[in-house]
């Protein structure tokens, strides 16, 4: 692997976690509102979402609703694992990982593809598609 691969492979591993953090604490803790903004700033402006009901949900109504979440699921914490890139052209960047949110009372998991655009400082999400695992 090229030095330059490794460093693209570290940087999408931590967008990938920077981002779940921000989410874990938004809805599992009174975070602030530069959390929520930190979230927002890496959506892309078209981004869209099939959640795991099999609901598509555009950026916009997405944030809405996240804004009325904070502190919705107290404790919990994100673990992200399983995460490969499976695609890249250009700017795009196409990974899959394992998803679990654990709470206090339940765990449940999620496998999720997205698509990501390279932006001057990371990455930007564009695509995300969540299947819930059993």
């Amino acid at each position: 692997m090229t030095d330059q691969r490794a460093a693209d492979n570290a940087a999408i591993v931590t967008a990938v976690q920077n981002l779940h953090t921000d989410l874990a604490a938004w809805l599992g803790t009174e975070a602030s509102y530069e959390v929520l903004e930190r979230f927002a700033a890496a959506q892309h402006p078209d981004l869209t979402m099939v959640s795991t009901d099999g609901s598509i949900v555009a950026r916009e109504p997405l944030l809405a609703g996240l804004r009325e979440a904070r502190n919705a699921v107290p404790g919990l914490r994100i673990e992200i694992d399983e995460l490969i890139e499976l695609n890249r052209v250009s700017d795009t960047v196409v990974i899959r990982f394992r998803e679990t949110h654990h709470t206090p009372a339940e765990t449940t998991a999620r496998r999720v593809t997205a698509v990501l655009l390279t932006a001057p400082d990371g990455y930007l999400w564009q695509s995300v598609h969540e299947t819930a695992i059993p």
